[in-house]
């Protein structure tokens, strides 16, 4: 890293074992450098207490003096997960490119905030005026959070470069990792459920404007463009109840690119929910929101009390029909 500042390497117990898909991948480092100086010295005590369980180690080094390799070499001898924490999206796209760099074989993923533009909403009483929430979201930067988020479930070679914006709640991971239907060659599917849990991972039905997030059917063909894919969608082909082809194709083209056996969907948002614990959700801010009113008549804040309902209501009606509702 060239900052001049000291990198501190955090590790922490491994999660219980999961099937993964793509699991069972090194951690394979491609570099024409060798390690020299204070180097070979420093990796070998940082890998020794990695494997002592050490939970904290600093690196201290001043700038160019090649911080970023050794822990690309710590990495590389551990052969765990890593997270790179940078303070600022500007930093965490040089380290981004850096670490893809060193391993171009393995699952290098990038997550810092999607929005482009954020303006949170505001109430202002005297004049009944609310403004409401405005936000733009970078449609890649949301496609590599997906792209992070599953590599992280489905491969072991995972290096996730972030911003401090990770450290920030997107739900629930076993929620996330349940919400997730597989689909296997030669089985057999009721296509109507497949479509209605696409629906409930929040997947778009498009025949016509196909695009990331989106799906569509022509004839017995399913055609499913996942979150975290950016060129390349999958080609569900049954007969009758029988799954008889998973193809990975380019979407522009329609060129097939690789034929599958099988395949994880995940959802296409991070804060996707069970109907049964939204139901739940619903009924607490209900009871909440009729609490809270009774409040605000009690202190003759009547505007602010039918703006509350107001508001309310409608973010209800949009979870109980859609599953999502803006905030």
């Amino acid at each position: 890293m060239n900052t001049g500042l000291s990198d501190t390497l955090v590790t922490a117990p491994q999660p219980p074992a999961r099937q993964k898909l793509e699991g069972g991948r090194r951690l394979v480092m491609h570099t024409e450098f060798e390690a020299a100086g204070d180097q070979p010295t420093a990796i070998a005590e940082l890998v020794e207490g990695v494997e002592a369980g050490e939970r904290n180690q600093v690196l201290l080094g001043a700038t160019g003096t090649g911080k970023t390799f050794t822990m690309a070499r710590v990495i590389e001898a551990t052969q765990r997960p890593a997270i790179i924490l940078a303070p600022n999206k500007t930093l965490a796209a040089q380290l981004y490119g850096e670490f893809k760099s060193f391993f171009p074989d393995n699952a290098v993923e990038y997550f810092v905030s999607y929005y482009d533009y954020y303006q949170p909403e505001a109430y202002v009483p005297r004049t009944d005026t609310y403004i409401e929430k405005e936000s733009q979201i970078n449609e890649q930067i949301d496609r590599m959070r997906h792209a992070a988020t599953r590599a992280l479930l489905e491969r072991d070679d995972v290096i996730i470069v972030a911003s401090v914006s990770c450290i920030y709640g997107i739900g629930a991971v076993e929620t996330y990792g349940a919400m997730t239907q597989d689909l296997v060659v030669g089985r057999l599917y009721d296509q109507r459920k497949v479509l209605a849990d696409l629906v409930a991972q929040q997947y778009r039905r498009n025949d016509g404007a196909f695009q990331r997030g989106c799906f569509r059917v022509r004839g017995d063909s399913l055609e499913l463009w996942p979150a975290h894919l950016e060129d390349r969608a999958w080609r569900f082909s049954f007969f009758g109840e029988e799954l008889e082809s998973i193809a990975e194709f380019d979407p522009l083209t329609g060129e097939r690119q690789a034929v599958l056996e099988k395949v994880r969907i995940y959802a296409n948002s991070h804060y996707v929910t069970p109907r049964p614990t939204m139901q739940q959700a619903i009924k607490g801010i209900r009871e909440e929101l009729r609490t809270r009113l009774d409040q605000l008549v009690g202190e003759g804040k009547l505007l602010e009390a039918q703006r509350l309902e107001q508001r309310t209501n409608f973010d209800l009606e949009m979870l109980e029909t859609t599953g999502i509702c803006q905030g």
